[in-house]
C-alpha cells in the first residue's frame, strides 16, 4: 500500500476506538510482564504527547494492585529551548504530577537539564566555542544526550535493566526508518528493541508505524488524561507553521502540522529557525520573541566576518592549519563579553514585552553567569573581572554574586596602566596579564613547582606580534615538518640498505 493511499484512509481502514484499544492492550501486557521499570520520553512534542497518553490510558484500565512498577517520565530542557514550548513542558508536567496522584497512578515526572559546565552560554560565552556547526556539534551531547542517559544509567543500575518508551515514528524521515528497521532485527521479543547507546535496555515505540494525521486524529479525538489540552497543543504547532494551518494529509504533497519542528532558539545547525519566525510573524501575541531570533540570527555567522570574532589560536594557544589557511580556535574576550551584552540585552527586552505565562523567563540563568565569571577569571586569566560591570551596565542591576578575593583580579587603574604600557598592542596586554596572575597564583603556593613551565606555556601563547606573524610561523613550521617528512623514506631505505640479511 503507498505511504498517499495509506494516509488517505487512517489507521489502515480501523477505527481509532479499536487501534486505540488494541494498543492500551499491548501496553498493559508488556507493564505487567515483569519488573522491569519504564522510562518515557517526553519533549512536550505531538508524538511523545500521543505515546504518553496511551500508556497514561493503559494504566488506567489497569486494577490498583497491577500498578506495581514506576513509569519514569523525563523531559529535558536544554535551558536554551523555544520559550513557548518550555513554558507548556513546564506546565504539562506539574499538571501531569498532581493529576498522577489524583488518579493513583505510579508515573512520576521528572525536568531533566544539563550539568551547569555543560550549558549553551557556559560554553560560548564562558570558554569561548564558535555557534554549533555540523563539523562541530558540541551541543547536541553535552545539552540533551547526557542528562537523559546519566537518568536511565541511574535506573538501570537500581533495577538491573529498563524500558525505554519513545515516540519515535518510521514516518519521521527515511534516517529514522532506516534505524527503526535494524534494531527491529534484534528484538529479543516482538516489540521491544535493543537500545545501542544504553546496555541493559530496552526500546518500545507503540506509534511507531503511526502517519503524521494518525497522530493528530488520536489527539484531537481523545482528551488528555492529565488535563493538559490538545487543542492548545495543536495551536502551538498552528502558530509555528507559515500559513498557521494544520491541513489534513491526504498525499505526500500536503505539508502536516507534523512538520513544524521545535528546538533551541540558538541553533546554527539549520540555515533558519522556521518555527519560531513563523511564530514571530503570526501576530502581535509571539512578536515578544524577535530579540531572540535577532540574536540567533548574529549568532550564525560565517566566513571572515566570523574569522574576526575568533582567536587566531586553538583553546591551548597552538596554531593550526588547513592546508595554508588557519584554523581559527575559540571567540576573543570581546567577542564573548558582546555576545554576553547582547544576551542580557534580548532578556530585558522579552521580559519588558512577554506575556504573563512567561514574564519572568531567563536566558541565562545565574548559576551559568557565575560558572561564565569563573572560567573567564582563573582559566583565561580575564582579571579584570568584567562580567558584574557588564551585568550592571545592561540590566541596571548589581550582579548578584560576592565579589572575589580582592588579591584575584586587578583592579581599574592597574588594568588602564597595563594597557598604557602595552601601547594599544592587545597581543602583548593579554600575555602580560595571563604572565602576572600566574606569578599571582604561584606567589601564595609553599611549593612553587610548575611555575617555570606555566610562564613558558604563557610565553608560547603570546610571542607572535600579531596574527600575520603567527601566520608565517605556523606556515614555516608545516614547510619543515612536510620537508622531514619527504625525506624520511630515504633514511628509511638507507638503514634498510646496511641492515644484517
Amino acid at each position: 500500500m503507498s505511504t498517499a493511499t495509506r494516509r488517505a484512509v487512517p489507521f489502515e481502514g480501523s477505527s481509532l476506538a479499536q487501534v486505540t484499544a488494541d494498543l492500551k492492550e499491548e501496553i498493559r501486557e508488556l507493564y505487567t510482564a515483569d519488573e522491569v521499570p519504564w522510562v518515557i520520553g517526553y519533549s512536550g512534542g505531538k508524538d511523545s504527547t500521543a505515546t504518553l497518553q496511551l500508556v497514561w490510558l493503559a494504566l488506567q484500565e489497569l486494577p490498583a494492585e497491577q500498578r506495581t512498577k514506576t513509569v519514569y517520565v523525563i523531559s529535558t530542557d536544554t535551558l536554551v529551548e523555544n520559550p513557548v514550548v518550555a513554558s507548556w513542558v513546564s506546565q504539562s508536567l506539574e499538571t501531569m504530577r498532581q493529576a498522577a496522584a489524583e488518579q493513583q497512578l505510579p508515573i512520576e515526572p521528572n525536568r531533566l537539564t544539563p550539568k551547569v559546565q555543560d550549558t549553551f552560554w557556559v560554553n560560548l560565552i564562558g570558554r569561548g566555542y564558535p555557534a554549533p556547526r555540523p563539523k562541530f556539534r558540541w551541543c547536541t551531547e553535552r545539552m540533551k544526550i547526557r542528562p537523559s542517559n546519566t537518568f536511565i544509567r541511574k535506573v538501570v543500575r537500581r533495577h538491573g535493566e529498563a524500558i525505554l518508551v519513545l515516540g519515535i515514528r518510521k514516518q519521521e524521515s527515511q534516517a529514522r526508518a532506516r534505524a527503526m528497521a535494524k534494531h527491529e532485527k534484534r528484538r529479543v521479543q516482538e516489540r521491544l528493541s535493543p537500545n545501542g547507546n544504553l546496555p541493559n535496555s530496552l526500546v518500545y515505540s507503540p506509534i511507531e508505524d503511526w502517519s503524521n494525521d494518525e497522530v493528530w486524529t488520536f489527539l484531537m479525538q481523545q482528551p488528555n488524561p492529565w488535563g493538559h489540552p490538545n487543542k492548545d497543543l495543536l495551536t502551538m504547532y498552528q502558530s509555528a507553521t507559515e500559513d498557521q494551518e494544520c491541513p489534513l494529509v491526504v498525499d505526500d504533497s500536503t505539508p502536516s502540522c507534523g512538520d513544524s519542528r521545535f528546538g533551541c532558539w540558538t541553533c546554527t545547525l539549520v540555515d533558519q529557525d522556521k518555527s519560531m519566525a513563523a511564530m514571530v510573524n503570526s501576530g502581535e501575541e509571539m512578536v515578544w520573541m524577535a530579540p531572540l531570533l535577532t540574536l540567533r540570527d548574529k549568532l550564525d555567522v560565517s566566513g571572515e566576518e566570523e574569522h574576526q570574532l575568533r582567536d587566531f589560536r586553538k583553546m591551548n594557544g597552538s596554531m593550526q592549519l588547513f592546508g595554508e589557511r588557519i584554523v581559527h580556535g575559540p571567540y576573543t574576550q570581546n567577542a564573548r563579553e558582546d555576545w554576553l551584552r547582547q544576551l542580557l540585552n534580548a532578556q530585558s527586552r522579552v521580559r519588558a514585552d512577554a506575556p504573563e505565562y512567561v514574564r519572568g523567563i531567563e536566558l541565562i540563568t545565574t548559576e551559568e553567569l557565575h560558572e561564565i565569571r569563573r572560567l573567564w577569571v582563573f582559566e583565561k586569566h580575564e582579571v579584570e573581572d568584567s562580567l558584574p560591570r557588564i551585568y550592571k551596565e545592561e540590566t541596571g542591576e548589581d550582579f548578584p554574586g560576592r565579589p572575589l578575593d580582592e588579591h584575584l583580579a586587578l583592579g581599574a587603574g592597574e588594568i588602564d596602566l597595563l594597557r598604557e604600557v602595552c601601547d594599544g598592542d592587545d597581543l602583548l596586554f593579554t600575555t602580560a596579564r595571563e604572565l602576572l596572575e600566574v606569578e599571582r597564583k604561584f606567589r601564595t603556593m609553599t611549593r612553587r613547582s610548575g611555575l617555570f613551565e606555566a610562564l613558558e606555556k604563557t610565553v608560547k601563547r603570546g610571542f607572535f606580534e600579531d596574527k600575520a606573524d603567527a601566520h608565517a610561523y605556523a606556515l614555516k613550521k608545516k614547510q619543515l615538518n612536510d620537508e622531514i617528512a619527504d625525506r624520511l623514506p630515504l633514511i628509511e631505505d638507507e638503514d634498510s640498505a646496511d641492515a644484517p640479511a
